[in-house]
């Protein structure tokens, strides 16, 4: 299978005069982890629909049933289209007092044939509290390859690597687990490593883990004792050439560190910043980077270029959020666009913090999954339920609404030409032409 030239995970779009522009030379055929190969939510594909579904079933390619159900966004490399899900017996009668089967399945993206489905055994943890979505949250991470092997965590405190014949590799139980209700960070790749954040609900446990992508071992750790839970995955950026790995978690408080900068080599600090963190992703454009903690409270704009305590000396703006926002912010040229429950989308320069407007999206399936951005300017605020496709610019400009009735929370993947939407009952290839 064809490799990256350069490691996708520092990959970063550029944004300019009101649209996403990508250089021609760099093309991503693929869609390797969380929110595609930038980790913000960037493709480079032109020619995405703007429609589908309907009675007509508009430019859906094809549906495969999935085996169990979760919330863990798809991803693609080549030909395989990688899913996991946990799925309980039919004879289980109370889930909470057994682990439900981990699946890794893996589909062929030009028909949707099921190539395989691996079952992984699970870690120690066995959950009570199910309020992190389908699958009881056991299926809440997305998985991340580098077209070599898939790296996947599931929320009994595991974490895996299978090859691309569904083999495992290797495989980690995750200890100590005191997570907060899931295990939601996505793993990250860096160089030949693969990076796990641990928020704790316990700080005395909370750590970011770097281990050795081909057999497991810890390369490097470095433990936070102060750390609040949070469940957003570390996104890592080139920031005046040299590498930053973001990671946000403060337990849903206000904390002097909730947004930490570590270089992804060694787990080094760098720079830290006053806020809150929990579910989601930072954003970042125009020299900015800007988080919240997806619970309402505090939104903040702060320069990445500093070092050592940055609160009082980078942040550009700040504002008062309201609303649950679990799904990632997103830049596209001058705006932030922002969406919160009840499907309410909130833009705001990026340079300034200014709400430029707030539009209600209605009857949106979710608003946990995190958007795509094209490089025409097209946001797709898509899910395989109710989803919008928007043009960024001052304006709310709605171009379609589209309905697959399987309304769930995965954000979607993107590949040669093609959208694959992960519902609670099936998987969705959305695509304007067979290819």
């Amino acid at each position: 299978m064809t490799k990256y030239r350069k490691n996708p995970s520092v990959l970063v779009g550029i944004v300019l005069a009101g649209m996403l522009v990508v250089p021609q030379a760099r093309v991503w055929a693929n869609w390797p982890g969380f929110r595609g190969p930038t980790g913000l939510g960037y493709t480079t594909e032109e020619n995405l629909p703007l429609t589908w579904g309907g009675p007509a079933k508009e430019n859906v390619r094809w549906v495969s049933p999935l085996i169990g159900q979760g919330h863990a966004s798809p991803i693609v490399w080549d030909q395989a289209v990688i899913v996991c899900t946990v799925n309980w017996l039919a004879d289980v009668q109370d889930r909470k007092t057994v682990i439900p089967g981990h699946h890794v399945a893996c589909y062929r993206t030009s028909e949707g044939r099921l190539l395989w489905d691996t079952v992984v055994p699970p870690g120690p943890w066995l959950r009570t509290d199910f309020r992190s979505g389908p699958g009881g949250g056991y299926a809440a991470a997305t998985p991340v390859t580098d077209g070599k092997l898939i790296y996947c965590a599931f929320a009994s405190s595991v974490l895996a690597a299978l090859d691309f014949q569904g083999k495992i590799v290797w495989r980690k139980p995750i200890v100590p687990y005191s997570f907060d209700v899931t295990l939601g960070s996505s793993p990250v790749l860096y160089g030949d490593t693969v990076i796990l954040l641990c928020a704790m609900a316990k700080k005395e446990d909370s750590r970011v883990v770097a281990f050795d992508k081909t057999n497991g071992e810890v390369r490097w750790e470095r433990k936070f004792p102060q750390m609040g839970f949070g469940h957003s995955t570390p996104l890592i950026l080139q920031i005046g050439g040299k590498p930053q790995m973001l990671i946000l978690a403060s337990g849903m408080e206000e904390a002097g560190d909730a947004l930490q900068s570590l270089d992804p080599a060694d787990g080094k600090l760098l720079w830290w910043c006053r806020g809150e963190g929990d579910a989601s992703m930072p954003a970042y454009g125009q020299g900015l980077v800007y988080f919240d903690d997806g619970r309402g409270g505090t939104g903040v704009a702060v320069d990445p270029t500093g070092s050592g305590d940055v609160s009082g000396t980078h942040v550009r703006w700040t504002t008062t959020q309201r609303g649950e926002a679990l799904s990632s912010p997103t830049v596209v040229g001058p705006y932030l666009y922002r969406l919160r429950t009840p499907g309410i989308l909130q833009c705001r320069e990026m340079a300034t913090g200014k709400e430029v407007y707030s539009q209600r999206l209605p009857d949106i399936s979710t608003a946990w999954a995190s958007p795509i951005a094209d490089p025409k300017g097209r946001i797709f605020f898509a899910n395989a339920g109710k989803s919008y496709v928007i043009q960024a610019g001052p304006k709310c400009q709605v171009l379609a609404v589209n309905d697959l009735g399987d309304g769930s929370h995965p954000s979607p993947a993107v590949a040669n030409g093609r959208l694959f939407l992960v519902g609670m009952k099936n998987i969705y290839c959305i695509g304007a032409e067979p290819r």
